[in-house]
């Protein structure tokens, strides 16, 4: 038994703050728990190093411990990558090392993924390829090599609108190492690091480790997805090792446009194999095919930028229309000569704009704003153009009015105005930040991804909003003094009143779309709910959300909306003692009207008595 194993279990809190809510797997060098973090009330992923006995512990404690770290260290300058596991901090529990991560909730690695659905569709690895890509690169930017790429470390996830294995994670840099800074490897002598079956031949005959190598793993991966075996599969492990070395990668099936950028990627001679920069480009062409592979789609800065697209490019697959086929695709040029300049670190434009919300890892983000061109006298007046139609530029805190052209929601461009009272009428959304930018060109290009991040937590908190990101229109820069406009809007309806930082201690709530995790509430009735400080008495305490069948009329939805939260938000899994504490909910109309159907889930005493300081 792993030592440490039999005091690690759910209910048990490491370094005074993290409790352990369950275990979410195990691998070679421990287990990965789903833990709620006391301090910032947030769920964490939380992974335990553990050795396989007594004598393990005692000889490689130091050896675990620093590499622990050293995995830290890598993925914390990574951080900043949306293709990248968050890690938040490294610490020592009772003399073993714990990792703290992002917790992705409802992730599925790609190796279980493979072996649930099958076969992935040609298009959909290269997707798959061109995150885990941008991932790796950049890692090698900053000098640091994976060492393990696999199925297993690949993570795919719903975006916020819910869509299934939308975002892409590359996870694990537990061996990563980076060779130019003579960093100790934390390598034991007997064991050769990585996963026999996607080692690079290099690696596996004592070469050192490169970026050529981790595009060797994610050749070995790809083919695993698309043909769903891997391409040196055998029965031992040795075996494995020895097909890396000495034999052809078996011959692909299924994998179409794909074939010859695996053939690319799998060359023995790290210096024929295609360059990260030749399979970005071959791994775009298959996503958005071209009659020419080189000629890079251009996206118009007035058309949705990378990071959005409107919803009805989803078909009634999870995956976007574009990966139910894909045609042959020829050898593309780069594979046997230099590619084209590598731009910045990004997915390329077109797959985001095929993709939409899919890419964006924790959002849906549009861009509203003019097509270039537009610097007549007009537009000039107008920040971010006509059809938005502002004649001044937004603030932090505005409230706004959408009217969607034809009347549905996300899609087209609304035409926005600004509600100063934040009542006059129930706003669709608010102004939570605004970016500056030294351009038009800098604000179409950054401002959506610095929404994306000053905006995150609090739409993690909120049940159902959406983030645009409104941008100066090409000819409006100077008239919206250079910055762009962060909102979050109601992703099916009105959001009904300040959302966040700008609701004042003591208001009430007219609906449940403005309540957020974590919020204490107090309620002298069933019927009214103010929002109070935490550390003032308070009744309950917002938990999460839960969302009742489609076909539960608003008048029953009182009777059942606790039950549900007691089986979809148990406040034991918050660590509430349940001898003292009991779920409770909050319904409104507002979320029937839009058909959402959520209820707010919260937790409170039993015996009706107020909480002040007593969450755990």
């Amino acid at each position: 038994m792993p030592s440490g194993s039999p005091t690690s279990g759910v209910g048990r809190v490491i370094a005074g703050r993290y409790l352990l809510l369950n275990q979410l797997g195990s691998g070679g060098m421990g287990h990965v728990w789903l833990a709620h973090d006391q301090r910032l009330t947030c769920e964490v992923a939380l992974k335990e190093i553990v050795f396989r006995d007594a004598a393990e512990a005692s000889d490689e404690r130091a050896t675990r411990v620093a590499r622990a770290r050293a995995e830290a260290r890598h993925a914390a300058v990574l951080r900043g990558n949306p293709n990248v596991v968050t890690v938040h901090d490294v610490l020592e529990h009772e003399g073993l090392p714990w990792i703290v991560m992002e917790y992705v909730a409802g992730a599925l690695d790609l190796r279980d993924l493979v072996g649930m659905r099958g076969p992935l569709a040609p298009a959909e690895c290269a997707r798959i390829g061109l995150a885990v890509l941008d991932a790796l690169t950049a890692g090698h930017e900053q000098g640091i090599m994976h060492r393990d790429v696999k199925p297993a470390n690949i993570l795919l996830a719903p975006d916020r609108t819910g869509t299934p294995y939308a975002r892409i994670l590359l996870t694990d840099y537990g061996i990563s190492v980076q060779p130019d800074t003579g960093e100790t490897r934390y390598t034991l002598a007997s064991a050769l690091v990585g996963t026999a079956g996607y080692l690079a031949p290099e690696r596996a005959t004592g070469g050192q480790p490169t970026a050529a190598a981790d595009l060797f793993s994610l050749g070995c991966t790809l083919y695993y997805a698309v043909e769903g075996v891997g391409p040196f599969e055998r029965d031992t492990h040795l075996a494995e090792i020895t097909a890396v070395v000495m034999e052809e990668p078996r011959r692909p099936e299924r994998a179409g446009a794909l074939g010859p950028v695996l053939e690319a990627m799998l060359a023995k001679d790290p210096a024929q194999r295609i360059t990260a920069a030749g399979a970005e480009a071959a791994l775009d062409s298959i996503v958005t095919p071209r009659a020419d592979p080189y000629e890079r789609t251009r996206t118009d800065p007035g058309s949705m930028p990378p990071w959005g697209g409107p919803e009805e490019l989803y078909g009634p697959r999870h995956a976007p229309a574009a990966f139910a086929r894909a045609g042959e695709l020829p050898r593309p040029p780069g594979l046997a000569s230099p590619p084209p300049p590598r731009r910045a670190r990004a997915l390329p434009a077109a797959l985001g704009a095929l993709l939409g919300v899919a890419l964006a890892g924790a959002g849906l983000w549009f861009t509203l704003g003019a097509p270039p061109g537009g610097g007549d006298e007009q537009t000039v007046r107008k920040p971010y153009g006509d059809p938005v139609g502002l004649a001044a530029p937004l603030a932090k805190g505005d409230c706004v009015i959408a009217d969607w052209p034809g009347g549905t929601r996300f899609r087209g461009t609304p035409r926005l105005t600004v509600d100063p009272t934040c009542r006059d009428a129930p706003p669709d959304g608010q102004v939570l930040a605004v970016v500056n930018a030294g351009s038009a060109a800098e604000a179409r290009e950054q401002g959506p991804v610095e929404c994306e991040e000053r905006t995150r937590d609090l739409r993690e908190k909120l049940a159902d909003v959406r983030g645009y990101a409104v941008v100066p229109a090409e000819g409006g820069f100077e008239a919206a003094e250079g910055r762009t406009a962060c909102v979050l809007l109601g992703a099916h309806g009105p959001v009904f009143g300040p959302l966040g930082p700008h609701r004042e201690p003591g208001q009430a709530f007219r609906e449940t779309a403005t309540m957020q995790k974590r919020d204490c509430l107090r309620a002298p009735s069933g019927r009214e709910a103010r929002l109070v400080p935490c550390t003032e008495p308070h009744d309950e305490q917002v938990l999460g959300f839960a969302r009742l069948d489609a076909g539960v009329p608003f008048e029953k939805a009182r009777d059942i909306s606790d039950a549900a939260c007691a089986r979809d938000v148990p406040p034991t899994d918050y660590g509430f003692d349940p001898s003292v504490y009991e779920a409770g909910s909050w319904t409104s109309r507002g979320a029937w009207d839009s058909e959402t159907h959520f209820v707010v889930c919260t937790v409170r005493k039993q015996n009706g008595g107020t909480m002040e300081g007593e969450e755990p």
